[in-house]
């Protein structure tokens, strides 16, 4: 794959994305990859009974001192792959049975996941983002992608600064989850109960946060129309949270009953609610390769 100077995400660095690591997210034009496999553990129509087709990507355009995907977002372990065999991934994983083809932190790859999608699939493809995206790379999705699944971390900049080393968080998030909206409208479920377009935002609530949480959920009772809420309480202390005492715990009940009451007092009905018991590591995907090599 080319060369080609990069401001696909908000950090918008304008570094030349070669053979090796340019920019914030320290990696080329070609993907890495670190898990290509079937998976059961999002949202019940993402999921379903076959698996979603998730394909893991490394590297990350924020810098979440909590990521629970720590080892290929910060660390960047993976394996650079083409854009062809990127293609013949998706088509193995359909192989499988899976409701779709689930785009795990792909923004940084932008570029090549478009070529890679030229001619589309004949399942729905899902862009599954921390929510750090510019609109004008939003844009360039259309057509090619039919569910996003972005999350909303922050309202606040001083959160998003401090945790994630992007106070310009929701400035960015709110405008580019509103354009995903505007893409899809409202969610389509087939005969199945699985997802073939539309908008889910997930929300995890974070220890000591819980008032923020109140207010985002706020946000998207107010402004977006249409789309579902994935409320999350799977947080662990993982990455970087030695010292950082506001995240250095899980939740507690008091925090998690407070905002699930709000989410029902706004009127969030469509969407899921994540049990607090939902904060175990057994959910963490194990980044061994599976699926990365050719069958």
């Amino acid at each position: 794959m080319q060369s080609y100077i990069c401001d696909d995400c908000p950090r918008m660095c304008h570094a030349e994305r070669g053979d090796t690591g340019r920019g914030f997210c320290r990696m080329g034009a070609e993907p890495v990859i670190a898990r290509a496999a079937p998976h059961y553990d999002e949202e019940p129509v993402i999921s379903g009974t076959r698996g979603s087709g998730a394909v893991f990507f490394s590297g990350c355009s924020l810098r979440c001192r909590f990521c629970q995907n720590y080892g290929i977002s910060h660390d960047n372990f993976g394996q650079k792959v083409s854009v062809e065999r990127l293609r013949e991934i998706y088509f193995e994983l359909i192989g499988q049975g899976v409701h779709n083809i689930n785009l795990v932190n792909p923004t940084h790859f932008t570029h090549a996941i478009i070529e890679s999608l030229r001619d589309g699939l004949p399942v729905p493809v899902v862009w599954n983002t921390g929510g750090y995206e510019r609109v004008e790379t939003i844009r360039r999705l259309e057509g090619r992608v039919q569910v996003y699944l972005p999350d909303l971390k922050y309202i606040d900049e001083y959160s998003a600064r401090r945790y994630s080393a992007a106070g310009n968080y929701f400035e960015y998030a709110s405008a580019a989850i509103r354009e995903m909206l505007r893409q899809t409208g409202p969610v389509v479920l087939d005969d199945e109960g699985i997802i073939r377009s539309g908008v889910i935002v997930r929300h995890l609530i974070l220890p000591g946060c819980a008032e923020e949480s109140m207010r985002i959920l706020d946000w998207i009772a107010d402004n977006l129309p249409g789309a579902w809420v994935s409320l999350m309480a799977q947080y662990l202390p993982f990455g970087e949270v030695e010292g950082v005492d506001a995240l250095n715990r899980r939740l507690t009940q008091e925090e998690y009953d407070g905002v699930v009451e709000h989410l029902m007092a706004l009127g969030l009905e469509d969407g899921f609610v994540q049990e607090l018991s939902s904060s175990d590591e057994k959910y963490i995907p194990s980044f061994d390769l599976t699926g990365v090599n050719r069958l």
